[in-house]
Order: C-alpha cells, then structure tokens, then sequence
C-alpha cells in the first residue's frame, strides 16, 4: 500500500507478519541539503569579501606610501645638493667680513669659491656648455644674435652666456652669436 502526501512519500509493504515501512523524506531531505549547502556558500562568500577587503587594504597601503615616498624625493630630493652648496655660502660670507683685503687675495678667494662650485657641479653631473667653434644646436643653444664672420654660418662665435646641461637633459641654454654669411 503506498500513500503519497505532499511533505513525505513513504512506503508500506506487508511481507508475510513483518511490515517494513521505507520513510523517504525526499522533498524534506532536499530543503535540509540546499539549506546546508546556502549556508557553506553564505560562509564562503563572507570569507572571500573579507580576503578581498584585506587585499584592498593593502593595495590602498601601497599606494598611499608610495605617494609618500614620491613626494618625499620630490623634497628632500636635493638635499645633498644643498648641503654641498653650503660650504660655497660659507666662503662668500668669510670673503665679505674679512677686513684689508688686497685685490690679489680677493681674486685667489673668487677662484677658490668657483673651485668650489665647480666641484659641486661634476658630482651632480652638472655639465657646463660652452660652444664656442660648434655648430648651433637650438636644442642647446639660444642665438641672440647673428654677424657677418669668415666663419662656417651657423657656427658658434661668441658664448655670452654659458649653458648648462644635468645628465644631458638642458637646464639653461647657452646665450650665443652665430655667424652668418656676409
């Protein structure tokens, strides 16, 4: 005798005296199991978000002392600088309070100062440009003027200014002469 209700489908069977009930609960096991089966994907889920808010975290992290670290090198970036070009303020101060100077100790002090930043100057790669014979280069040079010379037009003939490069990259050009053709 089989009775099927909407909740449990069970079943009967008469064998000999024994009776034998077979109780499957199929539509009652299957809510059980996709309940259990929400709540271990519920659980995965909070601890994806959770991983992924973590990871966030960090990247946002990274990102917030890398700005730091950049605007750091932005000011303090030449600090080394600065400190070298100290010692060139402290020889034009010792020159303007010495007392009795004479013409000649005056000019050895000027040279050594210029010394000074000269040296200054190659350990930061600072290079002078100074073409005087070169050809005209506007990517280095900017002509004031132009004269009438023997020499080759376009070329460099008087520099009126020098120019100055840091690792080849122009930071003030060189204020020159050319010659053009008379």
């Amino acid at each position: 005798m089989n009775t099927n209700t909407n909740e449990a489908t069970s079943s009967t069977e008469s064998v000999g005296d024994e009776t034998i009930t077979d109780s499957v609960n199929t539509q009652s096991q299957a809510p059980l199991d996709l309940e259990t089966k929400l709540a271990e994907a519920v659980t995965l889920a909070e601890k994806h978000k959770d991983e992924w808010l973590r990871a966030k975290a960090e990247t946002d992290n990274i990102r917030r002392r890398a700005a730091e670290d950049v605007l750091k090198a932005q000011k303090f970036g030449v600090e080394k600088m600065a400190d070298s070009l100290l010692a060139v303020k402290d020889s034009l101060d010792a020159a303007m309070m010495a007392e009795n100077v004479t013409v000649e100790s005056f000019k050895e002090g000027v040279a050594l100062t210029a010394r000074q930043l000269t040296s200054i100057f190659e350990k930061f790669a600072i290079v002078e440009v100074n073409p005087v014979g070169a050809k005209f280069d506007p990517n280095k040079h900017q002509s004031i003027a132009a004269l009438e010379s023997d020499q080759e037009p376009n070329t460099v003939i008087n520099v009126m200014q020098k120019g100055y490069t840091l690792y080849d990259r122009v930071l003030r050009p060189a204020l020159v002469t050319v010659a053009k053709t008379k």
